[in-house]
């Protein structure tokens, strides 16, 4: 497979992974009956595992990897925070205040990574200040 399709495949699962966080999230403050459903709880883990697969893919034939290339160290704090915050929002968190702070720091996170990705540039949205 060539490097241009696993970046495909993984700007895919990006976008299906991001609107899936953003769906499963406005449900969760509307307490909506959806978040049940088989699909809802099964298709996050698939689109993440081919991501998170197609990330690894892609550092080991471009050689760059975290803590040796700052930017994809950049990213990779930015996920654990998207992760630590999108699992407080979706399922730890008590109260809907709590839930809807911490839907907005995951999406913040997440908005974060995608500008590093797209800049290269740990600083992400302030790149242009480098």
């Amino acid at each position: 497979m060539t490097y241009l399709i696993l970046k495909q495949i993984h700007i895919s699962c990006v976008v299906l992974s991001g609107s899936g966080f953003v769906l499963r999230g406005v449900w969760t403050l509307r307490q909506s009956s959806w978040l049940r459903r088989p699909a809802v709880r099964v298709w996050p883990h698939v689109i993440d595992t081919v991501l998170l697969a197609s990330a690894v893919a892609m550092a080991v034939m471009s050689t760059q990897y975290p803590f040796s290339a700052n930017w994809l160290t950049a990213k990779l704090i930015g996920l654990l925070i998207y992760i630590g915050c999108g699992t407080m929002a979706l399922k730890r968190a008590r109260h809907n205040a709590q839930r809807a702070a911490f839907f907005a720091a995951a999406l913040l996170a997440f908005a974060y990574i995608v500008s590093v990705a797209l800049t290269r540039n740990p600083l992400g949205p302030l790149a242009w200040i480098d």
